[in-house]
């Protein structure tokens, strides 16, 4: 296998954060069901402690510290993994030190201001983002806990799927973001482990496509220029991740900027939930002719990844 983690570390992710991580709802709709041409089945991870699956990974990682801990932790984040390690620290009573960059929306940085972390500002480039992050470990001597590439996350964030099976049982198909890949990898890991014949298959903006084009080339191809409204999908694959969404996706599906806010709204309209943009890309992504198309679907689980989003910021 050679993975960074196995099916037995996202169980014991899910008993380490028992308790701590909220067992958010799977939810489906009749409306949306129709759209898609098949069930739907929603995991609402908008609805999770800091408004995002991050949470997962986040706390697992924080809770498997030692005696570093004491130093705290730090990341960076454009958003909802900073939100989630600043509060998984908090309640460890650790520090935490988040590098964000100066574009995040303001709705993240005010929800890492709110679990008292210090935040240091930086251009919104993965080199600025990683050098910054450098600084503030060789001041403080924290602990890095990597917004996907770090098995202890990759871990954590696999016991969203897990707990999708316990709700709904077994899917055709399971769909979720891909960013980073901490969330997708999770997911495979968990989905191979309970199920091995459900399809898999990630998706991403058409201005973040590189996850869509490494796969369709067979190797790994980093981000670029990116440009969506999906602030969550802006960063390139981890060295941890890629190779288990290579070896595992069917495919990888990307969607416009215009489809996501339309599965804003449908979200908004038809269950009552402000979804941001890179959650509703899975809806988005399902309702598109293409998958549509395929045969053999007639359960799909979806997650919708987090809830962060600037009121008023997006008209739909």
């Amino acid at each position: 296998m050679g993975y960074a983690i196995g099916f037995s570390d996202v169980q014991a992710a899910a008993e380490r954060v028992r308790g701590t991580v909220k067992r958010t709802a799977v939810v489906s709709s009749e409306d949306l069901n129709e759209m898609a041409g098949r069930e739907v089945l929603l995991k609402c991870e908008n609805l999770q402690h800091v408004g995002a699956f991050k949470f997962r990974g986040a706390t697992n990682a924080v809770k498997m510290l030692g005696e570093e801990a004491e130093n705290g932790v730090c990341t960076h984040s454009s958003g909802n993994h900073a939100q989630a390690l600043a509060l998984a620290a908090k309640q460890r009573g650790i520090p935490a030190y988040i590098v964000m960059p100066k574009t995040a929306p303001r709705v993240k940085v005010a929800g890492v201001e709110s679990h008292d972390a210090e935040i240091t500002f930086c251009e919104p480039t993965l080199a600025a983002r990683e050098t910054a992050a450098a600084d503030v470990i060789e001041r403080t001597n924290a602990t890095l806990v990597h917004p996907y590439d770090d098995p202890n996350v990759i871990a954590g964030q696999g016991t969203a799927a897990m707990e999708l099976f316990e709700q709904a049982g077994s899917v055709d198909a399971m769909i979720a973001p891909v960013g980073g890949g901490g969330l997708m990898s999770g997911t495979c890991i968990t989905t191979r482990a309970l199920f091995p014949e459900t399809r898999l298959f990630g998706v991403e903006p058409e201005g973040a496509d590189d996850a869509a084009r490494s796969l369709a080339a067979g190797e790994y191809i980093p981000q670029t220029g990116p440009d969506t409204i999906c602030d969550g999908l802006l960063t390139s694959m981890g060295q941890l991740t890629w190779p288990i969404l290579k070896d595992h996706l069917e495919d990888i599906i990307t969607v416009s900027d215009d489809e996501v806010i339309e599965a804003m709204r449908l979200l908004l309209k038809h269950l009552g939930m402000v979804v941001e943009p890179s959650g509703a890309t899975t809806l988005a992504a399902i309702l598109r002719p293409e998958f549509r198309a395929l045969e053999g679907i007639d359960r799909v689980g979806l997650i919708l990844s987090g809830g962060n989003v600037d009121p008023g910021a997006i008209a739909y």
